[in-house]
């Protein structure tokens, strides 16, 4: 059996990411999103959510990016270094600030993947374990991947896979779950309905997460922090495209949210 979970980061960063999140849900082949507590738009997100109670809602933890936070990975971890973030605290607030929207999430990410960095995993399981979301991110590509992956990514994604036994480790003592694989880091940005075909096809036997960053392009993301705007419009464009749904039933793979797994 082949099951894939199709989920979405950044739900709540704008309106019009949040539009074409829905979006991808109600026509297309996305299960779940991921919640940013600190999203400018987490308001409309959380309507959103209440309209599409089919749509799988998780956290999308926040380190990174704006004001308070660290503007980029290695200034976090110098802050982390320096004790300067109480990352437990910051992340329960987070997660409690949607759970307190009467939102119910069922699985964990972080913005960036900063949770694979050991006092964020650390922080990221152990509110797994306390606040009942079983489900974390396991961010590293299986390596079957389609397409051409630029030669960052791959040195990323090949820097990531050397912490990947200490992340399970940690995982494991809190009891919490993950996928059997994940997909997607390597070709954000780059995602077309082509290369969601070849995904689908390339999938291994069990369970995979396929992260995707879909929306709807207008001034508001225009003018937001973020190098991923018009491609947001074309991954819209793929998790609708009929022959993606297609590609599901000729490959035999089950489309599942994180609740059904």
């Amino acid at each position: 059996m082949r099951k894939l979970v199709v989920n979405a980061d950044d739900f709540g960063f704008t309106r019009d990411v949040n539009q074409g999140i829905v979006e991808a849900h109600g026509k297309g082949i996305l299960t779940a999103t991921t919640l940013m507590a600190t999203g400018p738009a987490f308001e409309d997100a959380v309507r959103l959510a209440k309209e599409n109670p089919t749509l799988d809602i998780g956290c999308h933890l926040v380190l990174v990016g704006a004001p308070p936070f660290p503007k980029t990975v290695p200034q976090l971890m110098r802050a982390l270094a320096l004790g300067r973030i109480r990352v437990y605290d910051e992340l329960a607030s987070q997660v409690g600030r949607i759970s307190d929207a009467g939102l119910k999430p069922t699985h964990l990410d972080s913005h960036k993947h900063t949770h694979v960095l050991p006092p964020v995993l650390e922080a990221v399981a152990r509110i797994s374990e306390e606040y009942r979301i079983p489900w974390v991110r396991r961010p590293f590509d299986f390596p079957l991947q389609p397409g051409e992956i630029p030669w960052r990514k791959r040195t990323v994604n090949r820097a990531l896979g050397a912490v990947r036994g200490r992340f399970e480790s940690v995982l494991a003592r809190h009891g919490c779950r993950s996928t059997d694989h994940f997909a997607g880091f390597q070709f954000t940005g780059q995602v077309d309905a082509a290369s969601v075909v070849a995904l689908i096809h390339a999938l291994p036997e069990g369970s995979t997460e396929f992260m995707c960053h879909p929306g709807c392009c207008t001034d508001e993301l225009r003018a937001a922090s973020t190098r991923l705007k018009e491609s947001r419009e074309q991954e819209l464009r793929a998790l609708t495209a009929h022959e993606v749904r297609a590609a599901l039933a000729e490959a035999g793979v089950e489309l599942v949210s994180y609740r059904e797994l």
